[in-house]
Parts: structure tokens; sequence; C-alpha cells
């Protein structure tokens, strides 16, 4: 007698219509409207440039930072080999100090865990600190709709929300506002502003920390993310630079952390690497204006209800991926946008994802999938790149972003059975392998340098290949094909002289030389 299991199933993805790691346009439809706003073109390339600048001067400063990247990618290649056990320790960790770990296998468990916890205290206002997980989950949307009303309180967080907006960049989300927007949206959103408020940044910033102090004072719950949760400790890090994080981890009665399965790290040791390579990539700082760390309860001092939970929503199935796995060491600091030239120009909207840029066309894929509906926008990520490899290069981890879209653009046309580019490819090989076709296809097409330009140059191929002509130039075809010139009486003659040559140089060198 034998008993059947099963087969084993995939990891599931976040679930489809979930949270924010869809757009409901492809890359390229949502791009080109983003590439006619003049102004976010401006504030992206100008915030940008000075953020590279910065980066590149500290991380400069260090004899030992490709050693450091080393470390870095080491560490977190080493945590995820043993994620599971890590996870585990970590749940013992902050249990054992008084803490309560949750397990969320998607977004919705999430939110509906947070929301109930909330429910809990009795407040119906939270507020909300490093929520980079808590947007890819849709945290707010899913508490205002229970009666819950959320604060965020990082400046450019609260800048998005006030704005119905949503974020574009990793560090900066409203880095595609400028000055005059944020002062309008002030004058719009929030209650009691001074009518004569300027666009002076010190001016918006003082009154952002007026309306937010309030909250601050006022509110007995607040919900944060995480950068680093250390396995050997329970200990949870966040590390920022507006001290509203400080503000949101010790005031309030009630803490409840959101953290991605990934965010763990083994030791508290390894956070002398991280404290090094984060602030120097995200915001070219030589360390974070703030960091705090917190273990479980502290009887009489800080939030005495702590809650952790650990957010899974895709990461497993990114897990199982033996490509795409690596997506899961990210940091989250932002390096590989500030360089990509794609993100420059169209900026994180076009992404359709909370994770926009470089790291996002690899993440989003992983956590969400890219054929969960038909034409899934998720699978045009993938080709939101030049493949240029500088975001491989600026990334602190050594992430390689541009192996990972390979692969993941294998994985799509692999997916996305007979397409009219499969069939051309098909054709193509057919006619390669076989030299007489070849040889006369060759021929047939030397008969378009009839249509070409005085550049030399073809106008617009016809379908399907017209994809190609919209946006390169497109060679006419030569008046001789190579073969054709090889097998001529001038191709032979040149191969015969080159040769010749050649072996005139090989017996003037000395035979140790050679």
């Amino acid at each position: 007698m034998s008993t059947f299991l099963g087969m084993p199933a995939a990891p599931p993805r976040s679930p489809y219509g979930t949270g924010h790691l869809r757009g409901d346009r492809t890359f390229p439809e949502a791009a080109h409207d983003e590439l006619r706003n003049e102004q976010l073109r401006r504030n992206l390339g100008r915030a940008t440039r000075t953020i590279r600048t910065k980066r590149l001067d500290v991380t400069g400063e260090l004899p030992d930072w490709e050693q450091l990247r080393d470390a870095g990618s080491a560490i977190k290649t080493d945590t995820m080999n043993r994620l599971p056990e890590l996870l585990e320790q970590l749940e013992r960790k902050v249990t054992e100090r008084g803490g309560t770990v949750h397990w969320a296998r998607d977004g919705v468990e999430a939110n509906e865990i947070v929301t109930r916890l909330i429910r809990a205290t009795g407040s119906s206002d939270v507020i909300k600190v490093k929520s980079m997980a808590t947007q890819e989950i849709g945290l707010n949307e899913h508490l205002e709709a229970a009666g819950i009303t959320p604060y965020e309180t990082d400046l450019a967080e609260l800048i998005v929300q006030l704005a119905d907006d949503k974020p574009s960049h990793i560090l900066v989300p409203a880095i595609h506002r400028n000055r005059d927007e944020i002062r309008q949206i002030f004058l719009d959103e929030i209650p009691g502003v001074d009518p004569g408020l300027d666009n002076v940044p010190a001016h918006l910033a003082a009154a952002a920390r007026a309306y937010l102090r309030e909250k601050f004072m006022t509110t007995r719950v607040a919900v944060s993310g995480a950068n680093f949760g250390i396995a050997e400790t329970g200990t949870l890090t966040v590390v920022e630079s507006e001290g509203n994080g400080r503000m949101c981890l010790t005031l309030p009665d009630t803490l409840i952390t959101v953290m991605g399965i990934e965010k763990v790290l083994p030791r508290h040791q390894d956070l002398e690497v991280f404290l090094q390579l984060l602030p120097r990539s995200s915001t070219g700082e030589r360390m974070n204006p703030y960091t705090s760390m917190w273990t479980g309860v502290t009887p009489g001092d800080g939030p005495q209800d702590f809650h952790l939970v650990l957010l899974d929503n895709g990461r497993t199935a990114a897990l199982a991926d033996a490509i795409g796995r690596e997506a899961l060491n990210c940091i989250r600091c932002s390096a590989c946008l500030n360089v990509c030239p794609v993100y420059e120009r169209t900026g994180g909207h076009a992404y359709g994802s909370t994770y926009p840029g470089p790291i996002g066309a690899v993440l989003t894929p992983q956590l969400a999938g890219m054929h969960a509906a038909k034409n899934d926008p998720n699978s045009s990520l993938p080709y939101a790149s030049s493949l240029c490899g500088a975001c491989f290069d600026a990334c602190p981890v050594k992430i390689d972003i541009p192996s990972m879209l390979v692969e993941l653009r294998h994985q799509h046309t692999e997916q996305s059975g007979t397409t009219a580019e499969k069939l051309a490819m098909k054709a193509a090989a057919g006619v390669m392998s076989r030299p007489r076709l070849f040889t006369a296809a060759q021929k047939a097409a030397s008969l378009g340098r009839a249509v070409g330009g005085r550049d030399g140059t073809l106008p617009r191929l016809p379908a399907p290949f017209s994809g190609w002509s919209d946006s390169r130039d497109t060679a006419a075809p030569p008046k001789q094909s190579f073969r054709a010139w090889l097998s001529s009486a001038e191709g032979a003659e040149t191969m015969r002289a080159a040769a010749e040559a050649g072996a005139g140089r090989t017996a003037d060198t000395p035979e140790e030389d050679r």
C-alpha cells in the first residue's frame, strides 16, 4: 500500500488585483504619456543627478567600498539560502522579548491582521513610517475602507498622500513634484495652514511639522516598516532622516511592524556592513541621521504592545526561482533608479508598481507574476531597460539586474505561446539552416537598396518589423553579400594578400615571443 502525497505546487504569487504590484497599462503605453511631462523630466533629471554626484563622492572615500559590496552580497545570499530557519529564529527572539509575531501569506492576510490589531486598541487613527511594504499591499486603502484614518509621517509620503497621488521613487516618493506644487497641495489639504505660505523649503517643512506634531502626540497606534530584522536578537531596525520614525517608534502605546520576509539578517554584527552601504547608496550620506532599533517590549519605555507581521506576498515564489531570487537581496536603496537612463526620463509611475526602476522591473514580476491575465502589464516590465548595466555597477549588494531582465524576457517568451516574433524567428532559422535558400534570400534582400535613402538607411519597415524601424535606423542592404564578395576574384586576392602579410609578420617575430 502506498500513499500519494500529490505533486509539489509552485509557491503562490501576490494575488491578482490586490495592492500596488500591477499597473493598468503596459510600460510603453504609460511611458509614452510620462515623456510628454516636461516638468517631470526636469524634476527627475535634477534630483537624480544630485543624488548620483553625492553617492560617488561618499563611496569614493572608502578604500574598501568594493569589499563592503562583496560582504553585503554574501550576507544576503546566505540569508536567502537559510531563510526559513532564520525567520523561525527571529520569531522566537521577538516572542521571548514580549512581542507577538504574525505570518501573512499575502497582502490580503496582512491587511486583515493589521486592521484587526488596530481595532482591538479602540483607535480610529494610525500614524505610519517607512511603509513601502504597506504601500505594496494597499494597507492605507484597506484601513480607510474599515473606517481607520492612516497618516503618513515621512514628508514625501505625506505629500503623496495629501495629493491622492502615487509614489514615484523608492527613496524620494514625491520626486516628481516641485515646490510650487507642494505649496498648493498643503494649502488645499492641510487644515489651518497659513494662507500666506510660500514655496521656501524650510517654510513648507515647518507647515508639515506643525500638522504632524499634533498627530504624533495624540495617536496611540503606529504602523512601521523595517529596513532589517535581526534573527540573532529579534531586533528590528528603521533608518530615516527626518526624526518622524523616532516619534512613531517611541510615542504610541501600540506598534505594528509590517516586514517583508527577505529583510531578515542573521546576526546583529551584519548591521556593520549594511549601515555603511545603505546611506551612501541611497542619500549619498555617510550615515543616517536617525537609526532606530528596538527589541520586543521594554516595560515603561516605548510601545507596550508590539506586533511583527511577516509578509510573504510572492516572496517565496521569487525565492523558488533559481535566478530571480537574487532580487530579494535588494535593500531598497534606490541607487539603481538614480543611474538608470530609462527611469530618469519616464519616472516611477510608468512602472505601475510600488517598486519602480530597474529593481522594480525584476522584483515586481517575481512577486506578482507576468501572466496573471491576458496582456498582463507586468509582462512589459522586463523590457523597460536598455541593459546598459549601470544598475549592476551601482547596486551596493551587486544584484545582477541585467541578467535577471534577460531571464525574465526569456520566461515571458516561453510562456507567451505562438507570437508573430516566434514565427518570424522560426522562419529565419529555417532559411539560415539551408545554404541555397539563404543565398537566395540575400540576393532578394539586396533589392531593398532601391528604396534606401541617401544616408544609406531604409524607411519604416513593414509589419511585423515596423517596431524595429520605429526606434532605430535600419541600414540598407549592401550591394554584395560577404559570401558573394569572398567567392569573387577581388575577395580571393584580398584574402591571399592578408595571408602573405600575416606570414611575413610571423617570420619577423622572435620565436620566444610567438
